[in-house]
């Protein structure tokens, strides 16, 4: 698998755990602030094993790419902070996309 190949289901993931992150923050605001805690308990356990997957990608991604261990972790903890993980696909993308164009 080239480092094209590992970029696409990182790409997908990193959109996928953005959103359910977004999610979970709504559903924490319905829980703590007006005592509904319907969502919460449906939204986190699909968002913590959609995280999982994500670190695999990202790590696959990392080590294809030869990143540096803080780069790396850097883009395995963008997944924790809400929007972060946009902002870091597309450095990512770019960064990974000017490598195989320099190639």
């Amino acid at each position: 698998m080239t480092v094209q190949s590992a970029l696409k289901p990182f790409r997908v993931l990193a959109y996928i755990v953005g959103v359910m992150l977004l999610l979970l923050v709504a559903g924490m605001v319905l829980k703590y602030a007006f005592a509904v805690p319907g969502p919460v308990s449906i939204i986190s356990p699909i968002h913590g094993f959609l995280y999982a997957v994500y670190l695999l990608a990202a790590l696959n991604l990392g080590l294809k790419a030869r990143w540096t261990w803080p780069y790396t972790l850097g883009v395995l903890l963008a997944g924790t902070i809400p929007l972060l993980s946009f902002v870091i696909e597309r450095k990512v993308t770019r960064r990974v996309q000017g490598q195989a164009a320099a190639a």
